[in-house]
């Protein structure tokens, strides 16, 4: 590093002691086929995939099974409470993908309303203690709040996944404003999840120093999925170097490039 700036994270993301070169998580659903699918995450260079507990069929033998498309040896499973809207119901989802899928890794989600499927907070940390008591690595999607976040951080979840709008919409980074201040409130790894669209949420979520990004519908949705893939991964390298980089500072005024002091003195003379 060519400078004195404190920078987020280093080469690599790392969660729970575990890191990952890729800081793209990519989601598993809305693809129209397990083929479609499988080059998809194969285009994005995700190792961090997550499923939906409640929406997969759980049986590796069957033909219908995305555990059966999927090279489970190149990526770490990432299953997620997708559809609880209970704190019941968000910890049972949990315990059974620990069962299922034996791991105690878990995107938790708990949903406090269906239209906007923003997250219930309060909920939220109610769940998040009861799987840290009982062993889980729990990664919550909330909302961009940095005092939740800050809480989630206390209680013991090793990173937090403030959104950067709502699920699915597309909207990007609706509030960078408060994105910057929870990266400067909590210690452990942000990572937003949802709403990003295209490519460029991507990169801006990277340039405001994020540690990493989760998508699913941006990639699904998009007309060419394979290539959007393969453009999210481009925009996630891409983005973290300019962070890392250093910008230049916003100004108001023109700054020429090409000074002319030295320049008039010469001809002058």
């Amino acid at each position: 590093m060519t400078n004195a700036r404190k920078l987020r994270g280093g080469n690599q993301l790392t969660i729970a002691g575990r890191s990952y070169r890729s800081r793209l998580m990519v989601g598993t659903g809305k693809y129209k086929d397990f083929d479609e699918t499988r080059h998809a995450l194969e285009e994005s260079g995700a190792e961090l995939v997550t499923v939906a507990i409640r929406r997969i069929n759980l049986d590796r033998e069957s033909k219908d099974s995305l555990l059966r498309h999927i090279d489970l040896d190149r990526y770490t499973l990432l299953p997620n409470t997708a559809g609880c809207y209970t704190v019941e119901d968000a910890v049972l989802t949990a315990r059974l993908a620990r069962e299922a899928l034996g791991t105690t890794l878990v995107k938790l989600e708990v949903l406090g309303d269906p239209q906007t499927l923003f997250p219930d907070n309060r909920a939220l940390l109610e769940a998040a203690k009861i799987l840290l008591d009982d062993g889980f690595t729990v990664l919550p999607y909330t909302s961009d709040d940095p005092i939740v976040c800050k809480k989630l951080e206390e209680i013991g979840c090793p990173a937090v996944m403030p959104l950067g709008a709502p699920i699915g919409s597309g909207l990007g980074i609706r509030n960078p404003y408060n994105i910057r201040i929870i990266l400067e409130t909590v210690n452990v790894p942000v990572i937003v999840d949802a709403g990003v669209g295209t490519a460029s949420d991507v990169a801006i979520a990277m340039e405001l120093g994020c540690d990493g990004v989760l998508l699913n519908t941006a990639i699904a949705g998009a007309e060419d999925p394979i290539r959007m893939a393969r453009a999210m991964r481009h925009a996630t390298e891409a983005g973290r170097l300019a962070y890392e980089a250093g910008r230049i500072p916003r100004k108001l005024y023109a700054n020429a490039s090409s000074p002319l002091e030295g320049v008039v003195e010469t001809v002058a003379s």
